[in-house]
């Protein structure tokens, strides 16, 4: 008796595993879904796996760990909106048009907008240009459930929102950044639900929303491909009129409590950065623990950088400058990509790529086709991350006065920060100034720069900034 109940419980744990399995089997015939998080304003060295500075990242460490990091990942502007304006469309910013902030500048100087009054200043009615084709509107065609949830950062009027730039879903904040748990932009409620302004959770922490949407989204969708765009505003200092918080990331206190945070400002926006960042490392870890749950994780494709370079509180060590500077600083970021059998695990990769790279390198994973009548500025980066050279051999940043180039090797700056001439392979920290030794190559990239600059400006026009 006791050996037929034996084989009877064999026999069935066996069943249970072979559904398991061919279910399995199953959602690995799926094209692969894609995850792609967006850090806000970290910092180079801040992956826990890259050494001892206190940053504790060891979710990101595990993606690192299964993946390939890079480490001369470049983004296309050193701030927000225009450099997550060119991750949605694969285009430098000139060319598709958001080629600066939107935002306001008033609440700076501490001024509250009135309701009438903010509704129709530029924060609130600039946007990407609605000809922009989206990477939601791509994978749409290849029959991708999406939704973003967190940080949009492309227009807040229904035309930029999401929903009509190929997304099926969205929670977050469509502006530059917010407090943490009232959702305020200075004092302005930010939220929204899909197409519609909201309040409904106000007072929780902005990070565990954004994992609850996220977890909710793969429950959903874990039986067809799905495109997930989780933009944390984690590590961003809040936007707070009280200037106590201003120019602080913020985080539950039991978060803080992780880290020292000393009598002086840098040591408490240090406290608050690192208490942040931990925070989006477990959420992200959670995000991951879903996919693996539902035995669909080895046919994920993830993509973690950040936005820019490192704000308040960050470290962009052995990187000059950070967020807004043309030096390596603010435009060079941590960059993950993992993607089990596909993309080597345990891997460093310095080939230089960029953020242009992430909507073609999405659309050939998937099969997919680029619109033929788009002009896009990068390439499918996977065949590089299997040991392929690199293409890119230029890059080239733009923000009002300042301007940088990289070419090979070499990077001229010309910015109100500081000016020179450098050789990457030699001086990564952008310390010696080698214009008047290689004028040769300083002529070069102020040439290159220069023809770029002409073939952006003869790209078919784009608003919000462009006059035409």
């Amino acid at each position: 008796m006791y050996s037929t109940r034996l084989i009877t419980i064999v026999c069935a744990l066996a069943s249970v595993s072979l559904v398991a399995n061919a279910h399995a089997a199953e959602k690995s015939k799926h094209p692969p879904n894609i995850v792609l998080i967006v850090s806000d304003d970290q910092g180079f060295a801040d992956l826990s796996c890259i050494g001892d500075n206190g940053c504790r990242t060891p979710r990101l460490d595990q993606l690192a760990a299964g993946g390939t990091r890079l480490t001369s990942f470049y983004v296309s502007w050193p701030a927000c909106t225009p450099s997550r304006a060119s991750l949605m469309t694969g285009r430098y910013p000139q060319r598709n048009g958001t080629y600066d902030m939107i935002r306001n500048e008033a609440p700076d100087y501490d001024y509250l907008y009135k309701p009438e009054e903010y509704a129709v200043t530029a924060e609130r009615i600039l946007g990407t240009d609605v000809q922009e084709v989206f990477l939601a509107d791509v994978l749409k065609q290849s029959g991708y459930a999406s939704a973003v949830f967190g940080k949009w950062d492309g227009g807040q009027l229904k035309r930029y929102l999401p929903l009509q730039r190929g997304f099926d879903q969205y929670y977050g904040f469509a502006n530059t950044g917010v407090d943490y748990f009232t959702h305020e932009r200075y004092g302005v409620p930010s939220m929204f639900r899909d197409n519609q302004p909201t309040e409904e959770d106000k007072g929780t922490y902005l990070t565990d929303l954004f994992e609850r949407e996220a977890i909710r989204f793969i429950d959903e969708n874990h039986d067809r491909p799905f495109f997930l765009y989780l933009p944390f505003n984690a590590p961003h200092s809040a936007s707070n009129l009280d200037r106590s918080i201003r120019g602080f990331a913020q985080a539950p206190q039991e978060y803080l409590d992780h880290f020292p945070g000393g009598e002086g400002k840098k040591e408490k926006r240090r406290q608050a950065y690192l208490a942040a960042v931990e925070r989006m490392d477990e959420a992200i870890g959670k995000v991951v623990d879903q996919l693996q749950q539902h035995q669909i994780a080895d046919n994920t494709l993830i993509i973690f950088l950040s936005d820019n370079g490192g704000g308040g509180g960050s470290d962009n060590s052995p990187l000059r400058g950070g967020k807004a500077k043309m030096f390596e600083g603010g435009n060079r970021v941590p960059c993950i990509v993992h993607w089990p059998g596909k993309v080597p695990a345990g891997k460093v990769s310095d080939q230089f790529l960029t953020s242009l790279e992430v909507f073609p390198t999405v659309v050939a994973a998937v099969g997919g086709q680029l619109p033929a009548d788009v002009i896009y500025d990068g390439f499918d980066m996977l065949p590089v991350l299997n040991g392929a050279s690199s293409p890119r051999e230029e890059m080239f940043w733009k923000r009002r006065g300042d301007v940088a180039a990289r070419v090979g090797d070499w990077k001229w700056v010309n910015s109100a920060a500081g000016n020179g001439l450098f050789n990457l392979a030699e001086d990564i920290s952008e310390k010696q100034d080698l214009s008047k030794e290689h004028p040769e190559m300083l002529a070069k990239l102020k040439e290159r720069f220069a023809a770029w600059t002409a073939e952006m400006e003869a790209a078919e026009p784009r608003g919000p900034f462009r006059d035409f």
